[in-house]
């Protein structure tokens, strides 16, 4: 009987210092992100708290995330006097490409005595969308301005004046081409100088997705499809920066999408649009009628670069059928994404009979790639196999190496 006096006095008690709790009509919330967040990338997400109430509120404050989306914190002590307001920053790393929502902000507000805490909900449900890595353009734009391309990976070639438009006259140097001195110029100055030229812009670039049964696998339990979006922004970026038109084609059993190619940064922001709700579809694709689609709209010569895959010879023939008539006009380039995991298959010693297996079949896998690169390359199509973590650096390398070897 005593025991149950006391719970009941107890509960009189928690009852009380609730009902006497800081009042939070008085407190606003603010949630301030990207318009869009990367997919694999941690993207900062700050939350502004003001008290415009008359009491102090000491609370542990929750903001619900989508619950899929890994975050650096869930959870703050948040201290607010009246008329004062607090920053709070944390990080979300999202897996996939979509469509979600916060689910709101929850407080659990002290109560007097410490006895208890009430529970509040703030109404802060927010719709958020997941794109691929944008935050890498930025990163790039960045060092791109600082001369430091190379930090992400991305070579271009130290050769000094290569392209066809005339720029300006310097001194003759180490390295230079000696076609390139200008006699008249040298002879007025009495020393050796060398024409200047700047790559040219104004020329194009056409990237083609292939989104069918080909790459419907993962690697590194992520799709391959996610892999070759980030490496496409990445270029398409690169492209714009430097003057040039970028167009996009998207294809399966049929042509899905089409964008013009067109120059400025805007164009980068209509392909983001038009690849964000990208998946690959278990149909297979119609190459042929996807190219002969791009030849009737799109004659200018161009770097055509077509991510697909190719795993054995007769896919091989399938693409160099379908492909090869554009490398004829064009800098036709197939890209592939490779999964490392084969490689790492082939590098113990088996020990047992599952490990002799696998290098069994990886080798056997390695093999047929091989064939099915040979069967692409004497084609005169050129290739670009890379690992995910290499993909995007690899391919705008590339795009450097044909615009400094005016190749286009």
């Amino acid at each position: 009987m005593l025991g149950l006096v006391y719970d009941v006095l107890l509960l009189a008690v928690a009852y009380v210092t609730t009902r006497l709790a800081p009042s939070t009509e008085g407190l606003r919330l603010k949630r301030t992100f990207d318009s869009v967040l990367s997919v694999r990338a941690a993207n900062k997400i700050l939350l502004t708290v003001e008290n415009d109430g008359d009491e102090e509120v000491s609370a542990l404050l929750r903001d619900e995330a989508p619950p899929t989306f890994f975050a650096s914190k869930r959870e703050f002590r948040v201290l607010l006097k009246p008329g004062q307001a607090a920053e709070l920053v944390y990080h979300l790393t999202p897996p996939e490409r979509g469509a979600d929502a916060f689910r709101g902000t929850y407080l659990r507000v002290d109560c007097p005595l410490g006895l208890a805490v009430k529970e509040v909900k703030l109404p802060t449900e927010q719709p958020v969308r997941v794109y691929p890595n944008v935050l890498a353009l930025r990163e790039f734009d960045l060092l791109k301005q600082r001369g430091r391309l190379k930090d992400m990976g991305i070579r271009r070639s130290r050769a000094r004046g290569l392209g066809m438009e005339f720029e300006s006259l310097r001194e003759y140097g180490e390295g230079d081409d000696y076609r390139k001195i200008d006699w008249k110029a040298s002879a007025r100055r009495g020393k050796l100088v060398v024409k200047q030229y700047e790559q040219e812009r104004n020329q194009c670039v056409v990237i083609c997705i292939d989104i069918g049964r080909h790459m419907l696998s993962e690697v590194n339990g992520v799709r391959k499809l996610d892999h070759v979006l980030d490496a496409l922004l990445m270029l398409t970026n690169a492209a714009a920066l430097a003057g040039d038109f970028v167009g996009l084609l998207v294809y399966a059993d049929t042509v899905r999408r089409y964008i013009p190619p067109r120059k400025g940064r805007n164009q980068v922001g209509i392909v983001i649009e038009a690849i964000h709700d990208l998946i690959a579809e278990p149909v297979e694709s119609d190459s042929a009628g996807a190219f002969a689609y791009l030849a009737s709209r799109w004659n200018r010569r161009a770097l055509l670069v077509n991510f697909t895959d190719y795993e054995d010879e007769d896919r091989a023939r399938t693409l160099v059928q379908a492909f090869g008539p554009m490398a004829r006009r064009h800098i036709a380039l197939l890209v592939r994404v490779l999964d490392p995991r084969v490689n790492e298959v082939l590098v113990p010693l088996p020990e047992t009979l599952t490990q002799m297996y696998a290098q069994a079949a990886a080798t056997a896998i390695l093999e047929d790639r091989r064939s099915a690169g040979t069967v692409v390359s004497s084609s005169g199509i050129h290739t670009l196999d890379s690992e995910p973590q290499d993909l995007a650096a690899s391919l705008v390398s590339y795009y450097f190496l044909v615009k400094e070897r005016s190749l286009l």
